[in-house]
């Protein structure tokens, strides 16, 4: 971590690289730079969000524009020209995702399991995740829909499920955070990371990893589960 880095507000992981956003709106970003994904652009300012991918960042302006930058090998990092009025950004294994303020979607890069095709007709959307290549739109009535591979019926979502004020994805698995603060997850469950912890409550925000879930509870206490290794980055994972 950089030494003397303080008045941090908001921070995002990518696959090996991390990204800070301060009260100034400035960016910082470090680790693993072969895809210049830590080469904050000169004069980058007036950022409210930063969110990471396997190997490219991506910034959230003031204005409602979107600045990315590191690997363009799937044209990740090219934001589509004209792209305004967005209220969030997500990114997933070499693809991004924006939520902008009419609550459509808009998606660019890899799309080789159709994780950037939105669905037609999507509006009244007011969250997004992109997993490893699959993405999820959280609506205002608290449904949720999910496209692009669907290998572990990451993009099946429960049916019923509903009062969803969170989202997250990993590799091929989704989770759901509900209003009365449970938790459901389904997909790939390889190392046990869809297993919800028994008498899990009173969860606030949840994350989601490549092969594991993080869940913050209420009295500020965090919960962990899944796959409990460290030695597999995006690179090695197949698509």
């Amino acid at each position: 971590m950089p030494n003397g880095l303080k008045n941090v507000t908001a921070i995002a992981a990518g696959g090996r690289h991390t990204v800070a956003l301060r009260t100034d709106g400035s960016v910082v970003a470090w680790g693993w730079n072969g895809s210049g994904q830590t080469d904050v652009p000169n004069g980058l300012k007036d950022v409210t969000a930063v969110v990471a991918g396997a190997d490219h960042t991506v910034a959230l302006k003031s204005d409602g524009s979107v600045v990315a930058w590191g690997n363009n090998s799937s044209g990740q990092s090219d934001v589509p020209n004209g792209l305004k009025d967005v209220t969030a950004v997500a990114a997933g294994f070499r693809y991004t995702v924006a939520l902008r303020t009419d609550g459509s979607v808009v998606a660019w890069g890899n799309n080789s399991s159709g994780q950037t095709d939105v669905p037609n007709g999507l509006m009244d959307v007011t969250a997004i995740a992109a997993g490893y290549n699959h993405t999820v739109a959280l609506r205002t009535n608290g449904s949720m829909v999910a496209w692009g591979n669907n290998r572990s019926g990451q993009t099946d979502v429960l049916n019923g499920l509903k009062d969803v004020t969170a989202i997250a994805a990993g590799f091929r698995y989704t989770v759901a955070l509900r209003t009365d603060g449970s938790v459901v997850a389904w997909g790939n469950n390889s190392p046990g990371q869809t297993d919800v912890l028994n008498d899990l409550k009173d969860v606030t925000a949840i994350a989601a990893g490549l092969f594991h879930i993080v869940a913050l509870r209420t009295d500020g206490s965090v919960v962990a589960w899944g796959g409990n290794w460290s030695d597999i980055i995006p690179s090695d994972v197949p698509g």
